[in-house]
């Protein structure tokens, strides 16, 4: 038996799917023969071709027909390109993963998240923040690094970004790959895949608590992040007014949606009342008064605290100067309060 008794054989074998035999569509490969025994590959163009073994059977049959009833096929399969393998994702190495959601955006959800991070890590945990608020990432101004980069290590299939750190916390942020003057102006693909970048790019170490900020609302960042990441939960903030606590249902539905299914930690009143200086026994309930409680209460969710309307919050937002740094004010210790009540719910011992 001759390698051309073999070729003459199999091309009588036509694929089904390309309408044409196996020889002319260049599947034979590497043809040998010993005696009766011929051995060659059949190399398909897809890594799981339906028709694989219809193939392969037609040509044993084919060589026993044309050449010999006794010719022992030894035939050999693989693919022109191989079955992309789709690599595991690295695991990011925190204790808990914790978004920070809000209903609509004005109120006050990246500083609470930058304020819950900064006093987590004066309380001595290690804390990395991921500002995932695509469209308006405002958490490097909070932090007073807004000018910085930071440094890529490594090269191009392995780089690693190095979070900047501040007031002991890790940060990385898509405001640092965008001019401050500049729209974000991404369709959601374009969204999510830098976040991923900064996700499992990041050289972000072991943490206590990595806090995600996410952008207002429901859409595609929250479902890649939740898809992504094994969230410990969610802290979900608004202000008291029924307006924003309309929207704060729809987040809550969100999370609890059996597709998505991430717990919520509970419920933060932003912007509860107003204080003026001159008369500090005042409260000023200018949203209304304790509407997110209601809401807590209503749909079984722990009730987290409330932050006051106070100007020196704003100021050091503006300043890069979180608030609960350096200051012992009521103010900053209702966000010590606020991160010991998360830790408190994290860990099981908050009830509702």
């Amino acid at each position: 038996m001759t390698a051309e008794e073999v070729i003459g054989a199999l091309k009588h074998v036509v694929h089904p799917a390309a309408g044409k035999d196996i020889v002319e569509l260049g599947m034979v490969k590497d043809i040998r023969t010993d005696g009766l025994k011929a051995s060659f590959t059949l190399v398909f163009a897809k890594a799981q071709d339906p028709v694989r073994k219809s193939v392969t059977d037609a040509c044993e049959k084919a060589l026993r027909y044309y050449v010999h009833p006794e010719v022992v096929p030894d035939i050999h399969v693989r693919s022109a390109k191989p079955a992309p393998v789709t690599p595991p994702k690295p695991v990011l190495q925190a204790k808990h993963i914790i978004a920070v959601a809000s209903g609509k955006g004005g109120v006050g959800k990246s500083t609470v998240a930058v304020n819950l991070a900064v006093a987590l890590a004066r309380m001595g945990y290690r804390v990395g923040l991921l500002d995932a608020d695509v469209y308006g990432p405002s958490v490097p101004k909070m932090l007073g690094v807004e000018n910085m980069s930071p440094e890529v290590q490594g090269e191009r299939q392995h780089e690693r970004i190095i979070p900047v750190e501040r007031h002991g916390v890790r940060m990385l942020s898509v405001g640092f790959f965008v001019r401050p003057e500049e729209a974000v102006i991404w369709r959601g693909p374009m969204a999510t895949g830098v976040l991923k970048q900064l996700l499992y790019q990041g050289e972000w170490g072991e943490q206590d608590y990595l806090l995600i900020d996410l952008p207002p609302g429901t859409g595609d960042v929250h479902l890649t992040i939740v898809q992504e990441l094994p969230l410990t939960g969610a802290v979900i903030v608004s202000t008291p007014q029924q307006v924003a606590l309309a929207d704060v249902v729809k987040g809550i539905s969100m999370f609890r949606n059996e597709k998505v299914n991430v717990p919520i930690i509970g419920l933060v009143e932003n912007m509860a009342w107003f204080t003026p200086e001159e008369l500090p026994g005042n409260r000023y309930y200018l949203f209304g008064k304790e509407g997110c409680k209601r809401l807590a209460e209503r749909e079984h969710i722990r009730f987290l605290g409330q932050i006051p309307i106070v100007q020196n919050i704003s100021e050091s937002g503006d300043s890069g100067q979180p608030i609960v740094v350096g200051e012992h004010s009521a103010t900053a210790q209702t966000f010590v309060e606020l991160a010991q009540n998360v830790i408190d719910a994290v860990e099981g011992k908050m009830k509702n």
